[in-house]
This record gives structure tokens, C-alpha cells and sequence, in this order.
């Protein structure tokens, strides 16, 4: 009977330890699982602003970091409706957030590949929305006490899912990746009333259109009401800045904005860089000092909004965007480091050797509104009425117009370059007579002559340097607009006159159904500019997941 005892209390001692063990050990692989998936740091911070990738993998980006001794990606097939996006890699970077803690920050690739992305032969998986989720679990895992009798107390393990606010939008975002992605082939393809993308004037349209129903479903703005006009909340509605003045006046009656921060995706700053200019800029100081009033003022507006609510501090402000048309708009956000390196900024001044990085940034189109509005402006005869081969008139200023009228000013009636004008001569008429429009840069990149030329039906004819055209996260501009290098200039005539008439239509008649997303509607109408820039910003925050880690 003793040795009945005895192995009935060896064995239940047995399956006691085997139960201890197996409690100690489940939630220990979970926290080890976790700290693996967060990378190996010593960080204690209650945020982490970790790694994620483009969902979409088709626009033409770079890497916000591109690792040395990767490969360029290789030349586009000749068919320019075919152009493919080219490939890039992850790198890692760190940052003190300011509360003792580190901040991760995973920046993005596009696809791990070194060569171009083929839909067609791309083979796309559903992703585990589990995993997108990536919830946090903590345990609490109380001692083992023993006492001098020998017995001891249960093991109680708690295990809790802290599934707040943030959890949720990250979770809902995790699942408009998933969709994103399985649009790739087509599926889930919803049939829309207005209009459905098609064609090579899209990288890939129907991800492009499940995107653009995914941010309309879901996609929320927190516009911070801090700032007195005209420098914030204000801008101008004409002239050659008027897309920043009408996206700031539009954002504050938007069906994306929300008034509880807690539901946003991003939050918008209404700073308006040209009011800063205008009043802020002191014209009489000529040397580097003048930066230095403008840049403090964008500086303490986010001391301000930093030091009221949580957000800009949890994220380092990747989850925060501002918008400049004006050309100093890149040099500006330089007053804080994370504005400029972090946080999306959609400028006009696309130009990556000022700091520009597609993979975080948003380059929107410089769009001149004489009048306020597009009246008049929109529309052209159709191309066997067009009579001019190419056209430009401009200021000479900057390193190519010098040589583009050094080549063709006065020289060739087909290619009716001009500093200035003649008296009575329209320069919407001739923009409207003219098959190919030229744009070239000026002092900086931005030009509002790509958007007129697409107005009136002109096939664009880019001749920039380091420059992101607008939208090419979506838009192949390949497919109805030309580009020429600088070297090319003396050429241009040969270059125009070789493309055939066939593909010059087709040319045509893509910049017309891209258009669409260059027209500024009052109010905004889906898919039009308004809606294409709110559309970049959603494509830049799917490529940042936050996570809120709270301490035990």
C-alpha cells in the first residue's frame, strides 16, 4: 500500500511538474516569438514604430535608405507600355524618441528582388492577417512560493490581448494590404459607378482601383486645429500655388478628416509654406539667416502640437504629413530633423537631390489657377488639327532653358520655341495647337506646364533632371508623356519626328484619361487632384505599422 502511495504521488508529482513546466515554458516561447519578430534591442519604449513594405509592390520607387552595392534594376523594354518599376532593398535605422526609450524604424522595400517586378508572372499570396495584426500579448507570471512545509501554490499565468484604438487601425490596415495585394490578378475587383482605371496609363489599375476604394472606405485625417491664418490654415487658391491653398481649404471640411485623433491614420499639418514666405520672410536679409525665422516658425508648431497631444512623439511623426507648393517648401521642412526625414511631405518640388525620397514622399503636380478655377482652361482639338510639332515659352532661368533656347529659340518653325511671346498671340492657343508641349526644369523642378499640356491635349515632353513626376506611384508617364535627357536637346526635333503618328494617338489619348487626376474641382470630385494627393498619403501610411507596447 506504501508503494501504492508512493507511485501515485511520484506520478501526480510528475504531471504536476510536467503542468508547471508547461505553463512556465508556452508563455516564455510567446514573449521570445515576440522579441524575435521586434528585432533584438534593448528598447523599453512604449512605442515602436516598426517595419512594413508597399502592399501595392508596382509603383517606381526607391528605398528610403538604398543599401550600397545593390543592383540597379534593369532597362525598360522599348514598348513604353510596358515600363516596369524598378526594384529595392530594406535598410535599418534607429532613433532616440525622447521618453528614454529607442525607436525602430524598419524602412521600406518595395520587393526584395533585383530585378523589375512582372505581374504576370508574379505569383501572390494571401498574407496571414493573424500576423498582419501582430498583436501584443503580456504575461504575468506570478513566483513559485514555497513554504517550509514543502507545498506550493498554484502556477496562475494571465495572459491578456491589449487590443486598443491603435491595435484596431493597424489591424484594419493589416486586412487593406491583404486586398491590396490579392488585386494584383484581379481579384476582389469591385465594378464602380464613376469610373474604373484601365490601361497602361497605370502601373497596375486594378490595384490602383481596390486601393483607391480601400483608402475611401477607411481612410481618416486628423487635421490639427492649433495655428492662427494666414500661416496656418490658409494658403492661396490661385496663382502658381494654388494646389497648396486648395488642398489645406478642402481639408477642413473633408469626409476623411475626424475630429477624435484616436481614429486617424495620419495627422495633417496646416502649415502653409508660401504664407510663411510671404510673411514671415524678411527680403532684406541676403545672407543664410533669412532661413532661420521661416524655419522656426514651421519649428515651433510642432513643439506646440508635440507637446499637446502624444502622436507626433509616438511615431517620430511617420504618421504625419504636411503639403508645399512653394519651392522652398524641401529646404523649410529642414527645421526638424524628423519632419524632413520621417514624415510624409507632399511637395511640388519633387527633387531627389534636394532630399526627396519616393518611397516616403509625395510629389503633386504645380498647377497655375489664373482665376481660381480650371474654367476655360481644360480642353483642345484633337490631334490632326494640331498643326505645331513642339512649343515652349518661358523665363530663362535655370541649367536647361539656356540651352534649350541656345539650340531652338527662332530657329525652326516646327519647333516654336520663344522667351517671350509675341503680342497677340494666346499662349493657351498655342499650347491647344501643338501636338508635344515642352517642360523643362527652371531653377527647380516643378513646372505648372505639365499640367497645362495635359489640360489642353498637348502630349508633355519632360526634359528634367532628379525629378519624381506627380503620382508615379500610380501613373506610368511613360505611357503618354515623352521624356528627353538634357544631352538629348540638340536632338529634339529628330526624337518628336521619329515617334509615329500611331503612337503619338496613343500618346494623346492616354493624357486624356489622366487628366482626370489633375483637375481641380470645386468641390473635390473622386479620383480628381484633391483626392489622388489624399490617395498618396494613404499609400505612404499603409507602409508604416505602428505598435503600442505597454510596459508590465
Amino acid at each position: 500500500m506504501e508503494g501504492l502511495k508512493k507511485r501515485v504521488w511520484k506520478s501526480s508529482s510528475s504531471s504536476s511538474s510536467s503542468t508547471r513546466l508547461l505553463w512556465i515554458t508556452a508563455p516564455l516561447l510567446i514573449l521570445v516569438g515576440l522579441v524575435v519578430a521586434l528585432g533584438s534591442s534593448n528598447a523599453s519604449s512604449s512605442w515602436v514604430f516598426a517595419d512594413s513594405y508597399y502592399p501595392w509592390s508596382w509603383g517606381p520607387f526607391l528605398a528610403r535608405n538604398q543599401i550600397p552595392g545593390s543592383h540597379s534594376p534593369a532597362p525598360a523594354p522599348a514598348n513604353d507600355s510596358s515600363t516596369q518599376p524598378p526594384s529595392t532593398f530594406p535598410s535599418v535605422v534607429t532613433a532616440e524618441n525622447g521618453g528614454g526609450g529607442k525607436i525602430l524604424a524598419y524602412n521600406s522595400s518595395i520587393n526584395s528582388s533585383a530585378s523589375p517586378l512582372h505581374f504576370e508572372s508574379q505569383e501572390i499570396k494571401q498574407p496571414d492577417i493573424q500576423k498582419e495584426e501582430e498583436l501584443n500579448i503580456s504575461s504575468s507570471i506570478p513566483s513559485i512560493i514555497s513554504s517550509s512545509n514543502e507545498t506550493q501554490t498554484p502556477l496562475q499565468v494571465t495572459i491578456k490581448r491589449k487590443f486598443r484604438n491603435l491595435e484596431r487601425l493597424e489591424a484594419n490596415l493589416g486586412k487593406a494590404r491583404a486586398t491590396i495585394r490579392a488585386a494584383v490578378h484581379g481579384i476582389n475587383q469591385t465594378d464602380d459607378p464613376d469610373y474604373v482605371p484601365t490601361g497602361p496609363v497605370y502601373w497596375n489599375a486594378n490595384v490602383f482601383h481596390r486601393s483607391y476604394l480601400e483608402m475611401e472606405k477607411q481612410f481618416k485625417i486628423f487635421v490639427y486645429e492649433e495655428g492662427e491664418p494666414p500661416v496656418f490654415h490658409n494658403g492661396p487658391c490661385k496663382s502658381i500655388y494654388a494646389s497648396e491653398g486648395n488642398f489645406i481649404y478642402h481639408m477642413e471640411t473633408s469626409p476623411f478628416r475626424t475630429r477624435d485623433p484616436e481614429m486617424a491614420h495620419v495627422f495633417f499639418l496646416p502649415i502653409s509654406i508660401t504664407a510663411i514666405v510671404h510673411f514671415v520672410y524678411d527680403r532684406s536679409v541676403h545672407s543664410k539667416e533669412h532661413w532661420l525665422p521661416m524655419k522656426q516658425t514651421v519649428s515651433d508648431y510642432i513643439n506646440l502640437v508635440a507637446g499637446k497631444y502624444p502622436y507626433w512623439n509616438r511615431s517620430l511623426g511617420a504618421d504625419h504629413f504636411m503639403l508645399a507648393c512653394h519651392d522652398w517648401g524641401p529646404e523649410i521642412s529642414k527645421a526638424v530633423p524628423e519632419l524632413f526625414k520621417n514624415s510624409i511631405r507632399a511637395l511640388c518640388n519633387a527633387n531627389t537631390s534636394e532630399g526627396f525620397k519616393p518611397s516616403k514622399d509625395v510629389s503633386i503636380p504645380e498647377i497655375l489657377l489664373p482665376g481660381g478655377t480650371t474654367h476655360g482652361l481644360i480642353g483642345g482639338p484633337s490631334p490632326s488639327r494640331r498643326s505645331i510639332l513642339a512649343f515652349f515659352a518661358g523665363g530663362l532661368h535655370g541649367p536647361i532653358r539656356p540651352i534649350l533656347l541656345e539650340h531652338w529659340e527662332n530657329k525652326d518653325n516646327d519647333i516654336q520655341v520663344h522667351r517671350y511671346l509675341p503680342k497677340g498671340i494666346s499662349y493657351y492657343d498655342m499650347l491647344r495647337k501643338t501636338k508635344f508641349c515642352i517642360c523643362p526644369s527652371g531653377y527647380e523642378v516643378a513646372s505648372p506646364r505639365m499640367v497645362e499640356a495635359l489640360y489642353t491635349g498637348c502630349v508633355p515632353v519632360l526634359i528634367k533632371d532628379h525629378y519624381v513626376a506627380p503620382f508615379s506611384d500610380v501613373l506610368n508617364w511613360k505611357a503618354f508623356s515623352v521624356e528627353i535627357p538634357v544631352e538629348d536637346i540638340p536632338n529634339l526635333k529628330k526624337i518628336l519626328t521619329g515617334i509615329s503618328q500611331r503612337r503619338y494617338i496613343r500618346l494623346q489619348r492616354r493624357g486624356l484619361i489622366a487628366r482626370r487626376h489633375f483637375e481641380v474641382n470645386l468641390p473635390p470630385k473622386r479620383y480628381d487632384v484633391t483626392h489622388m494627393i489624399l490617395h498618396s498619403a494613404w499609400l505612404r501610411r499603409l507602409n508604416v505599422r505602428l505598435h503600442g507596447i505597454e510596459d508590465t
